[in-house]
């Protein structure tokens, strides 16, 4: 599976994406156009094998909601990811039997060697 989730009005996916080499084959996902399903959010969580990996507490409703101030669970990140794509971590690179999840630098630059 090469795919990649992410948002075509976020400045720093469109970053990040203008930075991987060879994706070409790859499916793109605008999450904003077409969220998330239970089965690509458990696909990409058996990669992972956490839902809080995938769940961005960065996100402006993370604040808005009064969620930094509750105990989340692994149910909870899963709900709130379906919920709202706001609440993924993106961008999230699916390539073969890797995924790379958020705009680290980190986690960016090992995007990019397995592309390379």
């Amino acid at each position: 599976m090469r795919k990649i989730y992410y948002l075509k009005t976020c400045d720093t996916c469109k970053r990040i994406l203008k930075s991987l080499p060879n994706t070409e084959g790859f499916v793109f996902q605008d999450l904003k156009e077409a969220p998330l399903t239970v089965a690509q959010l458990e696909e990409i969580h058996a990669l992972t094998g956490s839902y809080e990996v995938l769940f961005s507490k960065r996100a402006k409703l993370y604040k808005e909601m009064g969620l930094k101030d509750e105990t989340l669970g692994e149910t909870d990140f899963k709900r709130y990811i379906l919920e709202h794509y706001t609440f993924l971590n993106r961008p999230v690179i699916m390539v073969d039997d890797q995924v790379f999840v958020g705009n680290s630098p980190k986690v960016v630059a090992q995007a990019q060697a397995a592309l390379s």
